[in-house]
């Protein structure tokens, strides 16, 4: 079962795009962030829908769904195509969390149709925990028009976002990653950047987790913070003023890490939007550190 926008609801929303002077636009700039491109609202996404409908613009964005698969079978958004949300892990690697092959994820972003010319707009419905992980990765592999829907699933449906079971696909595309070694680090990079002007090393996983064993000169600042209680990303003043309380500014050398290479995405796409030049994640994160056995560990 399909269901649609009516006309009526349209037209509704077109005008109201031209009388707001688009609702991404006017959003983003309350919120203030320095990058609002890298959210996308669930309204903005319902009026881009409307105006693709209507026929007035181009509409290039692909939107993919990282929940479960019997709940993207049981209702998702409309166009949306599905890529479970480990699916980019390997199987087998040497520590949980490592990427599969390069080639390997060219090939699965290549057949969800994502070209290096189209916008991608990623959801799932944990505030952003998987989506986050594919926005650092395809920002890791060059691709420079990507976003996360604010609030996720839920979010688009307390926006009143249509829901559809549909499962028509869309026309692979030749998806070729340009790696961007500033936005990833490896254990030798940790080691590297302590005490280095403007270092922070950030340990994004919860204190229980932290006080069990972390990196000596890692600061605990937990991704969930970056949240709000509806699930959407904290605005800008407060997600800023959150950082701060750390030593984070823009001066700031940041390299952040979490359990295996999920959470920590999290606190990357938060200073992302903050514009927060200097940021790189350690993927293989705690997994790797904590189970090396010649690498300083600290607990408490």
């Amino acid at each position: 079962m399909t269901t649609t926008l009516s006309r009526r609801s349209i037209l509704m929303l077109a005008m109201g795009v031209s009388a707001t002077c688009i609702p991404s636009i006017s959003l983003a700039l309350a919120d203030g962030y320095p990058n609002p491109r890298f959210l996308k609202d669930p309204q903005s996404l319902l009026s881009d829908m409307a105006m693709k409908a209507m026929g007035a613009v181009a509409y290039r964005s692909t939107v993919i769904d990282l929940r479960p698969k019997k709940d993207f079978d049981a209702g998702h958004i409309p166009g949306a195509r599905h890529l479970p949300a480990d699916a980019v892990a390997a199987e087998f690697g040497a520590v949980a969390g490592a990427l599969r092959p390069v080639p390997e994820i060219e090939a699965m972003l290549g057949a969800l149709g994502i070209a290096q010319d189209q916008r991608v707009v990623f959801y799932d419905d944990r505030g952003g925990f998987h989506a986050a992980r594919m926005f650092w990765l395809l920002e890791y592999f060059g691709h420079r028009e990507v976003s996360v829907l604010n609030g996720g699933w839920t979010g688009w449906l307390n926006a009143g976002g249509t829901v559809t079971r549909d499962q028509g696909g869309g026309k692979p595309a030749r998806f070729e990653a340009t790696l961007t070694p500033r936005r990833h680090a490896n254990a030798q990079d940790v080691l590297a950047h302590k005490g280095q002007p403007g270092a922070v090393l950030i340990d994004v996983r919860p204190p229980r987790l932290f006080a069990e064993g972390h990196i000596p000169w890692a600061i605990n600042v937990p991704w969930s913070q970056n949240l709000d209680e509806d699930g959407r990303f904290l605005p800008a003043d407060a997600l800023a003023a959150h950082f701060e309380g750390y030593g984070i500014t823009q001066d700031s050398d940041v390299i952040m890490h979490c359990q295996n290479g999920l959470a920590s995405s999290h606190s990357y796409l938060a200073l992302r939007l903050l514009d927060i030049p200097r940021l790189r994640v350690y993927h293989r994160s705690w997994a790797e550190w904590g189970s090396a056995g010649d690498l300083p560990v600290a607990t408490g």
